[in-house]
């Protein structure tokens, strides 16, 4: 891939991180500049709406500038193994529920945890103002790249759904710089930097989170999975000066950007407060209700979970107590990973099987699995 060569572990360091607070996408950045500089904004969002609206094509009525940088983003890099992409897609879809989890008490969290990256999440109030189609779309994004299949075509939903949120982190950058809330020292919004922690969240943060459940994956497959998000990241615009070459480098990356961007701050407990609440909401009845804070403390550690308000209220008891869903009894969680794994496995499900019945709002599409995931991941069964 196109990333440096020389990457290793000592890579990442501040003299190569901090100047990407400071640099966008120029591509995608070209586009909204354009429009918004011509008084197009009707049109930004129109094609906002449009881009979320509509699935698979591109509408004629978008302007010619968004078609035209549909159809120049459509093509993988050259360097795309698609033998390796499809062993990481694999992966997703074996462990597809799990992941699901992962997203929600690991990911997503380690997110919030960046001060200065979360900050933009807060000013655009969209978790806080409606977390649960936030969080869809986010897991709809996740379904679409890694189903079996998901990057193939340059039409496929795959594709399609990176090339949409390249351009709304374009918008982003350009609208929240000129809020009144927005300030100088959280650097450029969407920045190279706060992408990459973000990437790393999705494929080395995702990979951490099996492994803390005991599930070992070959090295093939880690390399692998990593290589999806690597392609993923180049069509989001993601610069291979921030793209990890391989996992010893991945896990390099997300802990300089923990090392240099943790800290605790109240938009970052707002988003996890949101996040909690519609996993709690998402969950059945109230039996269930400290799990999201026991796998986000778990995944996290305790130190990273109590900046973003996580504490150890009330987890001893969850830990302690037995759990019984479906006809399944859990105990002895924390203390033996097999217990978790299958905890994991079915709290996965019962998230899925909820996201795929909560009504995202307005004119977007509901939440869409391929049918053979379905039929593997057990959803629409689940009790």
């Amino acid at each position: 891939m196109s990333a440096a060569p020389f990457q290793t572990a000592e890579h990442w360091t501040d003299d190569v991180l901090e100047p990407m607070r400071h640099v966008g996408d120029p591509l995608a950045d070209k586009v909204i500049s354009t429009l918004v500089d011509t008084g197009e904004i009707a049109s930004v969002n129109a094609v906002m709406r449009n881009l979320v609206e509509n699935e698979y094509w591109v509408p004629e009525t978008l302007p010619g500038i968004v078609r035209d940088y549909l159809q120049s983003t459509a093509d993988l890099p050259p360097w795309a193994d698609s033998a390796k992409i499809a062993a990481g897609q694999q992966v997703f879809w074996r462990y597809g529920p799990r992941l699901i989890l992962i997203l929600h008490c690991y990911s997503l969290p380690f997110c919030y945890v960046a001060r200065k990256g979360v900050q933009v999440l807060a000013l655009t109030s969209r978790l806080t103002g409606n977390a649960a189609r936030r969080i869809i779309e986010t897991a709809q994004m996740l379904v679409d790249v890694m189903q079996p299949g998901g990057l193939d075509s340059p039409e496929g939903r795959g594709r399609r759904t990176i090339q949409k949120v390249r351009l709304m982190h374009a918008a982003v950058r350009r609208l929240a710089v000129q809020s009144p809330g927005w300030r100088n020292e959280f650097d450029l919004p969407v920045n190279q930097e706060d992408l990459a922690g973000t990437l790393m969240s999705f494929s080395w943060i995702a990979l951490d989170g099996l492994e803390k459940l005991g599930i070992l994956l070959s090295d093939t497959e880690k390399e692998s999975y990593l290589h999806c998000w690597q392609v993923i990241g180049h069509q989001l615009g993601i610069l291979g000066d921030v793209t990890p070459v391989d996992i010893a480098s991945a896990r390099a990356l997300a802990g300089s950007v923990a090392r240099r961007q943790f800290a605790p701050c109240a938009e970052g407990k707002d988003m996890t407060r949101a996040l909690v609440e519609t996993m709690q909401y998402m969950l059945p009845g109230n039996l269930l209700d400290g799990l999201p804070a026991l796998f986000i403390s778990y995944f996290l550690g305790r130190e990273h979970a109590g900046m973003i308000g996580i504490g150890q209220d009330g987890l001893a008891d969850v830990v302690a107590a037995p759990l019984r869903i479906g006809g399944t009894v859990f105990s002895g969680l924390l203390r033996d990973s097999q217990p978790l794994r299958a905890l994991a496995e079915k709290v996965g499900q019962l998230l899925i099987n909820s996201i795929v019945y909560v009504e995202r709002g307005g004119n977007r599409p509901s939440f869409t699995i391929p049918a053979e995931l379905k039929q593997r991941w057990g959803v629409n069964w689940v009790s």
